[in-house]
């Protein structure tokens, strides 16, 4: 006896058709017209869209960062997701400085066995390779563990940020085991100077936060992670850019033929620096990430790349702070406000509101930019997609839902959405995880717990 999803358009990266999907355990059985309910529980899926579940590959759950932790853990966190339509998460383990990978390796997976409420994996953040280059041989030991990425920081002096000899090092390990690095690019070290300036001239606001970081750092350093990558033989995976300059640069590199691969994120594409950060008001603080939000006329950049495939993911960057008692940590200090916001129940709302329903993407392109080239580029072969013998990560999807985005609603642990009062149309009706019904009618019917770390694997070595 299975789970017959009934009467629905299947839609994928590549295609769409009208068809029953059968679920048999936790994988996907048959896709066809007309199979027989006789023995089956039959869920309605008339005017609805049969799409695979979601998958985040940017996430911060549970993160120590400026001073505190981020609001939502691994339970809150995929709970969130999944009402909002994923069901997949990579979130990102951080080696301290001085401890090694495997400390951080166990310290996550300890906050996520048990916890996590879907399926999900992680990235390695490296920022030290210890004594005689011991890192690169725990490399290969994470790698083993299902950990085919590796994320650089190019920003975050003196906490996370790495110099260009320790990442060209990770690069060439990362390209000999066929594993991908993600660089989060923006030049820290001039950032850094441009944010003391501020201070010095009591430019304190959270609007001077978004001021101090230029386009033209994070334009430079994804110049140069691209470079690094293609001296040290490594694919390369920019994280949440957020600007056409930036863009300029990853174009250029795949115009070259590189092994270039770049994200945005919702907040990049909806959000701008002249409508939410005038610099009016300490409500801004809510706005507070890095990168930060940019002019709106960048949006158009962004969303041609979405089209035309420079850019192969929409994430979220999800690293949520409360308001009240976590973003006042910076009320009279900018570079105190922690950095992140909220977004990952809201990802394929958005997404499909402004992008499908705009025209700008069709229905297709909504499920490769979100389901399928996440699942292919951080090797996921089992997700993904909606066809026999793959994880029955499925979601029903009904486009005609309207939806208004409210802190109060919202399952995500902040007291504040970015998208607060926005109307959106389309929206996940019923959500399944390894075929367990997890989401019914858009509420959270689920285990706790029962997600499961997801190894992944690597391309083939060069």
């Amino acid at each position: 006896m299975g789970i017959l999803i009934q009467g629905g358009v299947v839609v994928n990266g590549d295609g769409r058709r009208p068809a029953d999907v059968l679920i048999v355990g936790e994988k996907i059985a048959a896709v066809e017209a007309g199979i027989s309910p006789e023995g089956h529980t039959v869920v309605d899926a008339s005017e609805m869209l049969v799409m695979p579940g979601g998958i985040d590959v940017h996430t911060h759950l549970d993160m120590p960062f400026g001073g505190t932790v981020s609001a939502d853990d691994y339970t809150t966190g995929t709970i969130a997701a999944a009402v909002g339509g994923t069901t997949t998460v990579i979130d990102f383990a951080l080696q301290a400085k001085g401890h090694t990978m495997r400390e951080a390796f166990d310290t996550w997976m300890a906050k996520g066995i048990g916890k996590a409420c879907l399926d999900w994996s992680l990235h390695m953040a490296v920022t030290d390779l210890g004594e005689g280059g011991a890192g690169l041989r725990e490399m290969e030991e994470m790698v083993a563990e299902g950990i085919s990425s590796f994320k650089l920081f190019m920003a975050y002096p003196n906490v996370l940020m790495i110099d260009d000899g320790l990442m060209f090092q990770v690069m060439q390990k990362a390209g000999a085991l066929g594993a991908l690095c993600c660089i989060h690019a923006e030049n820290g070290s001039a950032i850094d100077v441009v944010v003391g300036q501020m201070i010095a001239e009591g430019k304190t606001a959270p609007h001077y936060h978004a001021l101090s970081r230029s386009t033209k750092a994070e334009a430079e350093a994804t110049h140069r992670a691209i470079a690094l990558a293609e001296m040290a033989g490594a694919r390369v995976y920019i994280v949440h850019l957020s600007n056409e300059d930036a863009l300029r640069e990853l174009r250029h590199a795949q115009n070259r033929g590189l092994r270039a691969l770049a994200e945005t994120c919702p907040q990049y594409l909806v959000l701008s620096l002249e409508e939410q950060m005038p610099g009016k008001s300490w409500e801004e603080a809510k706005y507070v990430f890095t990168p930060p939000l940019r002019e709106k006329w960048n949006h158009e950049a962004l969303w041609g790349a979405l089209e035309d495939g420079a850019l192969s993911v929409v994430s979220t960057d999800h690293c949520p702070f409360r308001f009240a008692d976590q973003k006042s940590l910076g009320k009279d200090d900018f570079r105190k406000i922690p950095n992140g916001g909220p977004g990952i129940e809201n990802r394929l709302q958005i997404l499909w509101h402004f992008g499908v329903n705009s025209g700008r993407l069709s229905p297709e392109r909504f499920v490769e930019l979100s389901c399928a080239a996440p699942a292919r580029i951080f090797g996921m072969p089992q997700k993904g997609k909606i066809a026999v013998g793959m994880d029955a990560d499925v979601m029903l999807w009904d486009p005609e839902a309207e939806y208004t985005i409210s802190a109060s609603t919202q399952k995500m642990a902040t007291d504040y959405s970015m998208f607060e009062g926005w109307r959106v149309k389309g929206n996940a009706r019923h959500v399944f995880s390894r075929g367990d019904l997890v989401v019914e009618d858009g509420r959270w019917v689920g285990e706790v717990g029962r997600g499961r770390f997801v190894k992944r694997a690597v391309a083939s070595a060069s």
